[in-house]
């Protein structure tokens, strides 16, 4: 197996959130309205549910609801952009609080998911659900070239953009090099890489560093990992899906942490 370098971790300290951002957004179906009834963090202008669908949310959610109203199903078609399947319930809700590295506190064994300007909102939120699933600490995005939070990002995310925190930082360089001083291995995944994500050594702090649709790592980012892991495949298939290359990447980090 692959062994990591150890570097010392110097003390970190807590600064306080940055307020709200402005606007407000649709978010819709079971799991992503659940989860957000539930995350006292989230405050929420609106709360639309049929009456099939009430039992399946909570009676006293945690989250700041101002007004919750029973309607027609039409009435949420209506509110909603598109053509959606919303399950019966729809929350207009405000951004949750916007946070960069500095916000938050690692763990010795924190598990951080990198993403190198991947701009679909359905994959972004499939790798927050796979992140919530093998528990990934946060996941770190350039503030630009990434996708918003919004319904469908929410929607793919099933649940998991209440629990997850979104990282957003201005330069994904700089922010790789603030992993690397908080102790943090940054592995790039990348199907050149000559080592299989299988033989490294995954304990301790760990970043797996994931490219964007199509392009994959820029070449700033691939430079500044401290390795290149790749996912063996059979002759012939070029590359993964991201959210299915994130699941895989995230199960060889938990295998290893057992």
């Amino acid at each position: 197996m692959h062994k990591r370098k150890n570097p010392k971790t110097p003390p970190r300290k807590r600064p306080s959130k940055r307020p709200k951002s402005a606007g407000t957004y649709w978010i819709f179906g079971i799991h992503a309205v659940n989860a957000a009834l539930t995350n006292p963090d989230r405050r929420i202008d609106r709360l639309l549910v049929t009456e099939q669908a009430a039992p399946s949310l909570p009676a006293t959610p945690d989250a700041d609801v101002v007004r919750r109203e029973t309607v027609e199903r039409k009435t949420i078609d209506t509110a909603l952009p598109g053509d959606v399947v919303h399950q019966g319930v729809a929350a207009c809700v405000h951004p949750l609080p916007a946070l960069s590295l500095g916000d938050l506190q690692f763990d010795n064994d924190a598990l951080v998911v990198v993403l190198d300007q991947v701009q679909d909102p359905r994959n972004t939120g499939a790798v927050l659900r796979s992140a919530a699933a093998f528990g990934v600490t946060a996941v770190v995005v350039p503030d630009r070239g990434s996708p918003e939070s919004s319904g469908v990002l929410a929607k793919a995310a099933a649940g998991a953009l209440e629990t997850v925190p979104i990282l957003r930082e201005t330069n994904l360089v700089r922010a790789l090099g603030g992993l690397k001083d908080a102790g943090f291995w940054c592995i790039g995944l990348d199907g050149a890489g000559q080592t299989a994500i299988s033989e490294i050594d995954m304990n301790g702090k760990t970043a797996l560093v994931l490219g964007g649709e199509g392009r994959g790592l820029r070449r700033l980012t691939r430079e500044n990992c401290d390795i290149l892991a790749r996912i063996p495949m059979v002759a012939g298939v070029e590359s993964l899906n991201l959210s299915n290359a994130a699941a895989i990447a995230l199960y060889e980090a938990r295998r290893t942490r057992q």
